[in-house]
């Protein structure tokens, strides 16, 4: 479909050839951006930039078209050039004292994406629940840049970390971002033009390290807190002062051993007998099975017969998810570990190890902080040959180390100077993850964050529009679509209605739809009870798609959205309520009676209400609230079962609304 331009390139390559190679010191140099196998943005205006010595004169050729500019005084260089249509892939020359020739580059839409770790959660963390996409995708015209983490509270950077464009082909599509990946094959697939990510994002981290200091200028306490971290004399201080205390303050060394290890024999040698273990069932928490606070190390044995038909073959040791680390050993041999508690345990096993019969899996868990054990629902199985033996049920399990319990800082410790977490911190990774792509154009932004900054929703609720504002005026290509998802269903089931730090943060997210251009898909049926990081990436990145179909590719021939909320209103003894992006009217997603619907007076004890369709309203039954002010929706960290959608089965969003 795309026209691969030979001329252009033949030509370019020909020149590059004929002209002879300069010393480095003089050469022009190019962002981690513009690199081969960019994507480019179509129908705009593009900017491609770097350095060289001052005064030094630069040429672009690119498809035809010959720019030149000459460098200031501090080295920079910019061409600006005439927006194109989709095609490639294309050569482009660059020449000043030396020249660079970067091929393989499309033009397309690019996509800048950004948040906390469930947006840069890789298909290789997927690519179980994705095999099929996995084995078979093939989209050399979708690529992907992923950049690399730093952070830097005390300047803006000209360029981000070292990164590369990767299509999605083969193995490059595991370096893909799960939700982008969707998204971009789901635009592609429809419009069939190349599809650029760039994904600038770091797990556990608050909106607040991805905002300009100028995004703060609405935000004095912040705008403070920036003022420090932009004083060299403040920051040199700072550092000393906490090199000065760890130096006098030395970490004390706990006296307790691991009894795991210190044996004549340790408890991972298939030669050692256990004595005196106690029994666990696999999975669980062992605070849950009979155990007080215990935090430390902890070693878990089962015997395990394995049938002949899976010896002789490579095997894979699956362990669910750990809190908190863990290091795995089947019939005496290490196979693996993990460091902390999000990741699934795959581990593999050699061809030679597993025997017929009589296996020993031992597992040797380190707790820190919190509920140890093995989170619920997960897959704990041994597989080869295509046969799988299932690890739950009876274990025995012996502690190995006791962590004292935490008894509170000293005052000495709690006045101890503390350095800064630049990535925790206000503009700490908008400097360097965000500042030097500003140049690049782009169709749209991507934003998949707030689970760090649940149980702030009121704040969240002004940063978010100030970041979008932020960097649409950064960008300057105006009212840029800016397209997130809301949080999705997280931690425990509650069958009461209740307050919920999670829904509160929902509710900031749905108030965000007012500022123009934006787009929010529901996924509280995405998530999963037990797992921060849900492994449901597709229905996330395909629902983003339908926003982007609608505000980007001015679609308007489709349903793009679940029902949102627009009033309240009583009518007698019950209370009507109206939405938009209805679809082709109200649905349930089970075809059972509608859930999750709550109502309070202004005492704000909320009790369920009976809900029932009728046409494009729902309508409620107050019951025994007689003066009903409050109405709420899939209010909860974890609304299973809230099922209100329109008939095209995309979910209504949560909310809390004001009866009028």
């Amino acid at each position: 479909m795309i026209k691969y331009h030979k001329k252009y390139r033949a030509a370019l390559l020909s020149i590059l050839f004929s002209i002879p190679f300069l010393p480095s010191f003089a050469a022009i140099r190019l962002p981690q951006l513009v690199s081969n196998h960019m994507v480019l943005q179509r129908d705009q205006q593009l900017k491609i930039w770097g350095w060289a010595k001052p005064g030094e004169k630069v040429a672009v050729s690119f498809i035809g078209k010959n720019l030149r500019t000459v460098t200031g005084a501090d080295g920079k260089w910019l061409i600006k050039l005439p927006a194109m249509k989709a095609g490639g892939p294309y050569t482009m020359l660059l020449k000043g004292e030396n020249q660079i020739a970067l091929t393989d580059i499309m033009i397309g839409d690019v996509w800048f994406c950004s948040g906390q770790s469930n947006m840069v959660l890789p298909m290789e963390r997927l690519k179980y629940k994705y095999a099929d996409e996995v084995a078979n995708d093939n989209f050399p015209d979708i690529r992907n840049y992923f950049v690399s983490t730093k952070s830097d509270v005390t300047k803006e950077y000209e360029d981000l970390p070292t990164g590369k464009w990767t299509p999605a082909v083969g193995k490059g599509i595991l370096e893909f971002g799960g939700v982008t990946y969707f998204f971009a094959k789901k635009l592609h697939q429809k419009y069939h033009v190349p599809i650029g990510i760039i994904n600038s994002s770091v797990g556990g981290t608050p909106i607040e390290a991805w905002i300009s200091e100028k995004g703060y200028n609405d935000f004095p306490a912040y705008q403070e807190q920036i003022k420090k971290f932009r004083d060299t004399a403040y920051m040199n201080t700072l550092d000393r002062s906490v090199a000065n205390y760890i130096r006098n303050h030395p970490p004390t060394r706990s006296s307790e051993i691991d009894k795991g290890l210190s044996g004549p024999v340790k408890w991972t040698d298939t030669t050692y007998v256990p004595k005196k273990w106690h029994p666990f069932f696999m999975p669980g928490y062992w605070a849950d099975q009979g155990v007080k606070g215990l935090n430390g190390v902890l070693y878990f044995r089962k015997e395990v017969i394995i049938p002949s038909g899976m010896t002789g073959l490579p095997a894979k040791l699956l362990l669910g998810t750990i809190t908190n680390a863990d290091s795995a050993f089947v019939n005496g041999k290490y196979v693996g570990n993990t460091t902390y508690q999000y990741p699934p345990r795959i581990y593999n096993i050699s061809a030679d190890l597993l025997k017929p019969g009589k296996n020993i899996v031992i597992v040797k868990v380190v707790s820190t902080a919190g509920k140890g054990g093995f989170v619920p629902e997960k897959d704990y199985l041994i597989k080869a040959g295509g046969q799988q033996v299932d690890l739950r049920g009876d274990w025995t399990y012996q502690v190995g180390l006791v962590q004292p319990r935490f008894s509170g800082m000293s005052a000495d410790e709690m006045n101890a100077p503390r350095p800064i977490n630049a990535q925790n911190s206000p503009t700490g990774l908008y400097n360097p993850m965000v500042a030097p792509a500003i140049n690049y154009a782009i169709k749209g932004f991507l934003w998949y964050q707030g689970e760090t900054n649940a149980g702030k929703a009121a704040e969240y609720a002004k940063l978010l529009p100030a970041l979008i504002k932020d960097w649409r005026e950064k960008w300057g290509q105006g009212d840029l679509p800016f397209l997130f998802p809301q949080l999705p269903n997280f931690m425990e089931v509650d069958y009461s209605p209740g307050e919920s730090a999670w829904a509160e943060l929902r509710q900031s997210q749905l108030k965000t739809l007012s500022v123009a251009n934006t787009g929010m898909a529901v996924a509280i049926d995405a998530g999963e009870w037990n797992d921060i990081h849900p492994l449901n990436k597709k229905s996330v990145g395909e629902r983003l798609a339908l926003w982007a179909e609608h505000l980007a590719y001015h679609d308007n021939g489709l349903v793009y959205s679940g029902p949102i909320i627009e009033s309240a209103s009583l009518e007698g003894n019950e209370i009507a309520l109206t939405f938009s992006n209805t679809g082709t009217g109200l649905s349930t997603t089970d075809g059972a009676d509608l859930t999750y619907f709550a109502v309070a007076g202004a005492d704000k004890k909320f009790v369920w209400a009976k809900a029932r369709i009728e046409g494009t309203k729902v309508i409620l039954n107050t019951g025994r609230i007689t003066q009903p002010k409050y109405v709420r929706y899939a209010w909860a960290d974890n609304p299973e079962g809230a099922n209100l959608a329109n008939k095209e089965g995309l979910l209504a969003s949560p909310f809390e609304i004001v009866v009028k």
